[in-house]
């Protein structure tokens, strides 16, 4: 794709989550583990490249970059997505995702806080 050039996913993506609250205390905390367990697999940390390499993906096209099934694939993307990590919309027959910047920036304040 083009530098600038819209992905055919573009509108199927809602927009971004408002960034979260400070990264001290018992609920930062909690969130932070949450967040850790959700990038604890090594093909989730890979699907979170994939898309930070494409801006935004089409699930078959996961699928076909990983060495898993479809099913495989789409249970790591649900663990992803509840995390806050990437967001999707359902476009039948396809499903598109993309990052959630809101999400990284969260967990990366998180572990800064460390």
């Amino acid at each position: 794709m083009k530098p600038g050039a819209p992905h055919p996913c573009e509108d199927l993506c809602p927009p971004p989550a408002p960034d979260g609250g400070p990264p001290y205390g018992e609920a930062p905390d909690g969130e932070l583990a949450l967040l850790a367990k959700a990038i604890a697999h090594p093909a989730r940390v890979r699907i979170l490249r994939l898309l930070a390499e494409r801006d935004t993906c089409v699930c078959g096209e996961l699928v076909e970059a990983l060495p898993l099934a479809q099913s495989t694939v789409s249970q790591h993307l649900k663990i992803l997505k509840d995390a806050g990590l990437i967001r999707g919309e359902i476009n039948p027959p396809q499903v598109c995702y993309c990052l959630e910047p809101a999400g990284l920036r969260r967990l990366k304040a998180l572990l800064g806080s460390l």
